[in-house]
């Protein structure tokens, strides 16, 4: 595993096409913003698929927000 520090509005890039950005730091919470193509699924972790044989669905589609334009920008 990789462990980086950045701080409030640092990126992360990941391949040429997936940037991670530091938006917010409150005291026991991080707020992230994901820039990745359409065709790359970015979900929680604890909405990974359930094991086979278990019940229930996970709430993916309520827990999806779609993101602003803006908010797809990449600093040079």
């Amino acid at each position: 595993m990789l462990v980086l520090t950045r701080r409030t509005s640092e990126t992360i890039r990941i391949g040429d096409n997936i940037v991670i950005r530091v938006n917010r730091v409150g005291r026991q919470q991080v707020s992230l913003g994901i820039e990745a193509p359409p065709d790359v699924s970015v979900l929680r972790g604890e909405l990974k698929r359930m094991p086979d044989g278990a019940t229930g669905n996970p709430p993916v589609a309520a827990s999806l927000v779609p993101l602003a334009p803006e908010q797809f920008r990449v600093s040079a």
